[in-house]
């Protein structure tokens, strides 16, 4: 299972279109999205969202500040910067930290990608493309996806909306 923020459609149109022009279409199985854990268990899916539903019932829509860009080596990503996001991902880190891989129990850096398994060349000319013309702003963030991974694609599990 994979938890992203869920980003307001138009905060995340954008986002999208520059995936579908960058990422490597035999890749590209998927919106644009903000991940807050890689990999948590489908067989505590019941747990997982009682988590996210009592997270959310105390959350308002969160505000995150698009920073920065990324390079990936491989690919770009847009940075996300939010003290309120921080927090929920602290407090679900602290409800799942029994379930969590390595990967999910470093340092969370948020991002958006919008390019990745591309050839150095590229990830470099659109690193530079995109800084040229970079401008900070904001985004919305109103609720939390969960995932199921299927071995490329993913289907939606459960959508946990903040409130209004």
């Amino acid at each position: 299972m994979i938890l992203t923020a869920r980003i307001a459609e138009h905060d995340l149109v954008p986002f999208d279109l520059l995936r579908q022009k960058h990422f490597p279409p035999e890749r590209n199985f998927l919106r644009a999205h903000l991940t807050m854990f890689h990999r948590l268990p489908g067989e505590y899916v019941d747990r997982i969202v009682e988590s996210l539903q009592s997270v959310a019932k105390e959350t308002r829509a969160i505000s995150a500040r698009v920073s920065g860009i990324r390079h990936l080596g491989a690919g770009v990503a847009f940075v996300i910067g939010s003290p309120d996001l921080n927090a929920i991902r602290h407090i679900l880190r602290c409800n799942f930290v029994h379930w969590l891989g390595s990967q999910d129990m470093q340092t969370w850096r948020p991002h958006i990608t919008i390019q990745n398994k591309a050839s150095v060349t590229e990830a470099n000319r659109l690193h530079r493309e995109l800084s040229g013309n970079f401008h900070a702003h904001d985004i919305t963030i109103v609720g939390l996806d969960l995932w199921r991974y299927l071995d490329g694609p993913w289907a939606s599990e459960a959508t946990v909306p903040l409130v209004d």
